[in-house]
């Protein structure tokens, strides 16, 4: 087989053993006695043409993904000298050897083969090599390799979405996912999937986060899932929950051909980072689909045609990347439920890959309840770009009469919300008795719904407030000091 050698792929373009099939057929056309020549020999089996000691390597076609062990031109002239210098006689040129184009643009491993036992240690990689990079091409968004896919109706598609604290990557705040059996749908004669009634949906709150930890750049909607209930569970079992659920669906692991589980997510990096920090097991022939390279290669071979940024009213750019929701809004879907939800963000993920993939017959989910546009959307056709206000939901981990730190010294969000609402952070005996002991607010409690505001107006209302605050503690401060009695405001004891 040769010493370990690494080689660049470009010009490695024949096909070795078409090359001795070209032969044959070019010997059969003109009618050339090969069996009768002094180099007859060389041609008398695939055996005996290897022995000419063949430097090859394997490689897969860009247009078909077939894997093919190749040589190169200059090893095929060298193979016609060697025919000239040892029988005296010049070989015809033949022109249907079969040539390839090169996938791979990173260094390939090159051998010699001169029998037939280390050709077939070659060959024997070649199912490896074909899957290696089809798992590329899929992955890079590659519209033949997803569309073909997609049409052999046989694999799962499992959409993911994970949030996660701004602050640190590693506290996941949710998980959502939603799976589509495409092999079970077209055997029951289901076809195409309809989301309302074939994709399986699911959505999980981490507890220990939930309206603890809020983002500042990017908010989060936990309580916002629309197309179902969400679980709360915590933080210790959402690892063993996502693997049990892939397990549920992916097929045994294969060296020679891919999983029946294909992973989709919109923007793929950080959702996979976060299956490595949680030491999750992912079946290392699963392919994986990112909605946003595949919508990206659909632009830039001219799929989508012409589309306008309406921020900046300037066509769009090649290789510009669309988000979740102007993803959604290109493809003229209403979207009526709340992004950056991951189980929301999951579901509109695997719609949005169905609605690529066949935009005809791709219904639209059904959502409950009274949902909010969480993010504008940039990409015609679309409505002017906004500021959505998200409603506030307080758990019960917020108890009466407890020696909590949220209790003693409630912070300015929480004292803006307990002075909206009417309930105040505090557990005094003046306390109505029948106030509850645990608040939960909702967006039913909340009259008038989502609010629309500049995010100027709501800085100054929160720092009008806070100055107001702190000057009434000031002035409370201050009277302490003569011993006169100290007058309550409201319910609520402050220092």
């Amino acid at each position: 087989m040769g010493d370990f050698q690494l080689v660049d792929p470009r010009g490695w373009e024949y096909d070795l053993h078409s090359v001795y099939s070209a032969y044959m057929g070019h010997f059969q056309l003109y009618g050339i006695p090969w069996y009768d020549r002094s180099w007859g020999v060389m041609f008398e089996s695939f055996e005996e043409f290897l022995s000419f000691s063949w430097p090859v390597i394997v490689v897969t076609d860009a247009w078909t993904g077939r894997a093919h062990v190749v040589t190169r031109m200059t090893s095929v002239g060298a193979f016609q000298k060697m025919i000239k210098t040892r029988f005296g006689e010049t070989l015809p040129a033949v022109d249907n050897i079969l040539k390839i184009s090169p996938f791979e643009t990173g260094q390939r491993h090159l051998r010699t083969v001169s029998d037939w036992s280390s050709y077939k240690k070659v060959f024997s990689t070649l199912p490896a090599a074909a899957q290696a990079a089809y798992r590329v091409r899929v992955k890079s968004g590659e519209p033949k390799a997803i569309r073909e896919l997609w049409e052999k109706k046989d694999k799962t598609f499992l959409a993911i979405d994970f949030e996660w604290s701004e602050r640190n990557t590693s506290s996941c705040l949710e998980w959502g996912y939603a799976a589509v059996r495409c092999g079970h749908l077209d055997a029951v004669g289901a076809w195409p999937p309809v989301p309302d009634t074939n994709y399986r949906k699911g959505h999980y709150i981490v507890a220990e986060y939930v309206d603890k930890l809020v983002n500042r750049y990017q908010p989060t909607f936990p309580w916002q899932y629309a197309f179902g209930e969400s679980q709360v569970i915590p933080k210790a079992k959402l690892p063993q929950i996502i693997q049990a659920i892939i397990s549920s669906l992916a097929s045994p692991s294969s060296e020679s051909q891919p999983n029946t589980l294909v992973l989709v997510a919109h923007g793929a990096s950080g959702d996979l980072a976060r299956f490595e920090e949680m030491k999750l097991r992912i079946p290392p022939n699963m392919l994986i689909i990112d909605t946003a390279s595949f919508e990206r290669e659909l632009f830039n071979a001219g799929y989508r045609g012409p589309m306008t940024d309406m921020k900046s009213g300037q066509a769009r750019r090649q290789g510009s990347t669309l988000s979740l929701g102007n993803l959604l809004a290109s493809l003229k879907v209403d979207v009526q439920c709340t992004l950056h939800n991951s189980g929301n963000d999951a579901m509109m993920c695997l719609f949005a890959l169905q609605k690529l993939l066949d935009p005809e017959n791709t219904k639209v989910p059904t959502m409950r309840g009274r949902q909010a546009q969480a993010i504008p959307h940039g990409y015609a056709p679309s409505p002017s770009p906004t500021m959505m206000v998200p409603t506030f939901s307080i758990q019960p981990w917020m108890t009466y009469g407890t020696s909590s730190p949220i209790e003693s010294s409630p912070s300015r969000s929480e004292y803006r919300r307990s002075v909206s609402s009417g309930f105040h952070y505090s557990g005094d005996s003046s306390r109505s008795s029948s106030s509850p002991k645990n608040v939960n607010f909702r967006d039913e409690d909340v009259r008038g719904g989502s609010l629309r505001v500049s995010a100027a107006d709501t800085r100054k209302r929160e720092s009008r407030r806070l100055s107001s605050l702190t000057d009434e503690m000031g002035r409370r401060r201050d009277r302490s000091t003569s011993r006169d009695p100290l007058p309550r405001l409201g319910s609520m004891r402050i220092g």
